[in-house]
């Protein structure tokens, strides 16, 4: 009975999505946007021999520049158009929130409304062009002293080359940037999430093709490979069961009586997520790690013997990473939840509107009840995150797992893959909301 319930849902969605020609557009539009981004990835920087720095990846993959080429798409590795994806630019938005969170001249821009939101977010567009030129030409530089077996990485450095590769690469991100700008207002869900999740979907077959090509040669056991798959797929489980959890709290309606009538009293809840911030802090911890570390790997035993020491504390599995890692992650956690939900705004719209939380006087103590149920939430949301972001970093680093295989990319995978799904079952919704309405439109004018 239950199976065949289901089967008609089911059917009825189909038939939903086969009528709902904007949703079509909207899902055909953001596939085509993801498309150019990973032809984008194989475009390589001019003045560079591809091959040399394949032969130097392969060298490096299980280090940091490992981990930013896979936030790339691969793009780093081949050193192409879009090496630098769209951390800067998650980098500059972090710098900002940061900046609006101590500066009363930004607090009061971004409560301007649209014109203040549309001044930071300029702000924010001249801060990713500066962090795409640090991070660009110090990428350059490295590059310049690059090379393997089969050569030099670049045939004839100098300024010039220096100056394209800066040029190329910043232009490269604002493009990305402007392109998730486009698939979040004209496409299906969040635009730079799913950028950043075409990047590791695209290399997931070769990920598992090399782990299995381990397997072939010894380095890794047949036990621990058939281990690694069955906590891939406990991780995601563990993703969906925590990234859907909610703490619901209840708001109640009094009851009014208008002439004869009695109206109100019903009771409604408040949903709560256990993870609030969502994938933003892991995007975030390691956004902020890159962007210094990326200029030292790539100067490493070039540049001053303290930046060479400051590299090899911060490499892969190393316990200083570690630390660092994880309070970006829970520090971020924390942040971002403050960002997106005020208990003090919730608790005056609340009163306003004459609900109440059950045993608790609206307005401040309100407030406080939110901030402090929201404050224990974070606490198991940011030990979550920083769980399913620890374990398996100790096991790529012991055990040299491809990234693909990591919590942080499995979490930015279902993440994302869960709000894309929710936003076409929202639009599906309002398509048989709009539906039902022409037909009682119809069913009037007859009548």
């Amino acid at each position: 009975m239950a199976s065949a319930a289901e089967q008609l849902a089911a059917n009825m969605n189909f038939g939903a999505f086969a009528k709902a020609t904007e949703l079509k557009k909207r899902i055909w539009f953001t596939l085509g946007a993801l498309i150019v981004y990973r032809f984008g990835t194989f475009i390589p920087l001019p003045g560079i021999d591809p091959a040399v720095l394949a032969d130097i990846f392969r060298q490096n993959q299980g280090g940091i520049l490992g981990m930013f080429d896979m936030f790339a798409g691969g793009a780093l590795g081949r050193m192409s158009i879009f090496a630098l994806n769209i951390m800067p630019y998650i980098s500059a938005s972090i710098i900002m929130q940061l900046m609006s969170a101590v500066s009363p001249q930004l607090e009061a821009m971004k409560k301007e409304g649209e014109s203040g939101r549309k001044k930071v977010n300029q702000y924010t567009r001249y801060l990713t062009v500066a962090i795409c030129a640090l991070q660009a030409y110090g990428i350059s530089v490295g590059i310049e002293g690059m090379s393997s077996s089969q050569g030099a990485a670049v045939a004839n450095p100098g300024m010039f080359f220096r100056m394209s590769v800066v040029i190329t690469l910043t232009g490269g991100t604002l493009f990305l940037m402007w392109l998730g700008e486009q698939v979040t207002s004209r496409g299906i869900g969040n635009g730079i999430s799913l950028i950043i999740m075409a990047g590791i979907v695209a290399n997931l077959p070769s990920a598992l093709a090399g782990t299995l090509e381990l397997g072939r040669t010894g380095a890794l056991s047949t036990g621990f490979i058939i281990f690694l798959l069955i906590m891939s797929v406990a991780t995601i489980y563990f993703i969906v069961f925590v990234e859907r959890a909610q703490r619901r709290i209840i708001i109640q309606y009094p009851k009014r009586q208008r002439g004869n009538k009695m109206t109100g009293g019903e009771s409604s809840h408040l949903p709560l997520k256990i993870n609030t911030a969502g994938v933003i802090p892991p995007i975030f911890a390691s956004s902020i790690l890159l962007m210094p570390i990326t200029v030292m790997s790539f100067s490493a035993g070039q540049g001053p013997e303290w930046m060479t020491t400051v590299a090899a504390y911060l490499g892969r599995g190393q316990p200083v990473y570690l630390l660092i890692y994880i309070s970006l992650v829970v520090f971020f956690a924390f942040f971002y939840t403050a960002v997106v939900f005020n208990p003090e705004e919730t608790a005056d719209n609340l009163k306003k509107y004459g609900g109440f939380v059950p045993g608790i006087r609206p307005g401040k103590n309100t407030a406080e009840y939110l901030d402090k149920v929201l404050t224990r939430l974070t606490v198991v949301g940011a030990s979550y995150l920083a769980i399913i972001c620890l374990l398996p970093e100790l096991l790529i680093s012991q055990y040299s797992v491809p990234f693909y295989f990591g919590g942080t990319s499995l979490l930015i995978v279902v993440t994302v893959t869960m709000d894309t799904v929710a936003q076409v079952q929202s639009h599906l919704l309002a398509h048989q909301y709009e539906g039902l309405i022409k037909k009682s439109r119809l069913r009037g004018r007859r009548g």
